[in-house]
């Protein structure tokens, strides 16, 4: 496999502290069996910097109480420190308006909202959805029951043996009965970035709207939702230095007026009599019930230490750690590569020849390396590539060429264990 070309060149990468940051991480202080943290699971889940902990506690401390309508201090300070965060959301992906940012449980809830709310919709019998190999099942599943409701069809848009998407394929799969797009921007399993501006470009053509699942892009790259012109995006907070429990869905604002609550309750409703209900305007619409008004704020905050220390520079230092990290791995007999795009983040699944992925893992951890393994939530992509499941280290702007290091030492010592 050759070496990642970048996608964008930057120069903050050769000037960037990755020790200043490690130190905002309280986390990365901890051991494992006795060896320190390799934490290489950053896919499934990013750590937590003490600015974000700090703001949780400060709210839970200083200014918890329930949002909206409420007259007092606690409430009204409650109200604007979530609808604050709501602003920062907006800036973060270049959203219009942020009336345009819907809070969410995460991308799996953003995805269900906008099969509910447009999908049920729009989407009829006969009508065709098209997806890609890639998707993760949080953005299959929906669609496939939805599909089955309205007696809809879903096409597929199919890789080659890299894990690249077949453009000219996905182009052959419209017709006048095409409806919807659903494309992931980055794949959580293999790393690789999809062309999601130039599959928007062409649905758009044929007046197809398209949802675009950014749970593994918003991390790790600038995302310009008006540039991409995506009618829809989601991401979740936990992949991105925020708390569980949290994301967005982005959605044009002419197509969020159009759409179906997706959950019914408290204050997405302007009135409410036994004859009819009147909804709310967005992005109250969509938000029925109590958010998670702490973890929105925790949200915003790590929007705020992401953007400061720029999302271009991550992407640049992530992608050294990507490319070194490959030269490691390539020269190992016995491990192959899962996915190896021309274009992809920093994320490596790969196999080793007569070991389980599992017994990989566990071997992995007595030496403070974490990893994930299994099929990633993407079984459709493990069948199309012929392995039942891979290992998978994914990589963060907080670890270092050290923690590579540590990484592929650990994985001879595996490799020794079962020669």
């Amino acid at each position: 496999m050759n070496i990642v070309e970048p996608a964008l060149k930057s120069q903050f990468s050769s000037a960037f502290d990755v020790e200043r940051v490690r130190a905002d991480f309280p986390i990365l202080k901890l051991q494992i069996e006795g060896k320190p943290l390799v934490y290489l699971d950053n896919a499934a889940s990013s750590q937590m910097p003490q600015s974000v902990i700090d703001r949780l506690v400060r709210y839970q401390t200083t200014q918890h109480a329930n949002i909206n309508r409420g007259v007092h201090y606690l409430s009204e300070t409650a109200t604007a420190e979530y609808e604050g965060s709501r602003r920062k959301l907006q800036a973060f992906i270049n959203a219009r308006e942020d009336r345009e940012v819907i809070f969410t449980s995460g991308t799996t809830d953003s995805i269900n909202l906008v099969m509910h709310g447009y999908g049920r919709k729009f989407v009829g019998a006969g009508d065709e959805i098209i997806l890609t190999t890639l998707e993760h099942h949080s953005n299959i599943v929906p669609w496939q029951m939805l599909a089955e409701e309205k007696r809809a069809k879903i096409r597929v848009v199919p890789i080659n043996d890299a894990g690249e998407l077949l453009i000219d394929e996905y182009e052959k799969l419209f017709n006048e009965r095409t409806k919807f797009v659903g494309v992931m921007h980055v794949s959580n399993a293999l790393g690789t970035i999809n062309p999601v501006k130039q599959m928007i470009e062409f649905a758009h053509s044929r007046g197809v709207p398209v949802l675009v699942d950014g749970a593994q892009a918003a991390p790790h790259m600038k995302v310009d939702v008006q540039d991409l012109d995506c009618d829809f995006y989601a991401f979740s907070g936990h992949k991105l230095c925020g708390p569980t429990g949290i994301g967005i869905l982005y959605g044009k604002a002419e197509l969020l007026e159009c759409m179906q609550p997706f959950k019914g309750g408290g204050d997405m409703i302007l009135s409410v009599t036994f004859e009819k209900t009147v909804y709310n305007t967005i992005p109250h619409k969509f938000e029925a019930g109590t958010p998670p008004i702490a973890a929105a704020i925790g949200l915003g905050a790590a929007v705020d230490y992401l953007s400061a220390i720029g999302l271009d520079a991550i992407a640049a230092y992530e992608l050294e750690l990507l490319n070194y990290a490959t030269e490691q791995m390539n020269d190992l007999a016995g491990v192959r590569i899962i996915g190896t795009a021309a274009i992809k983040t920093a994320v490596l699944s790969f196999e080793v020849r007569g070991v389980h992925p599992h017994d990989i893992g566990t071997l992995l951890n007595q030496e403070g390396v974490a990893v994930r393994t299994g099929h990633h939530c993407v079984q459709p992509v493990m069948l199309r590539l012929g392995v039942p499941a891979t290992t998978r280290a994914s990589f963060a702007f907080y670890n270092t060429m050290a923690e590579v290091d540590i990484f592929i030492a650990s994985l001879c010592t595996v490799q020794k264990i079962f020669i």
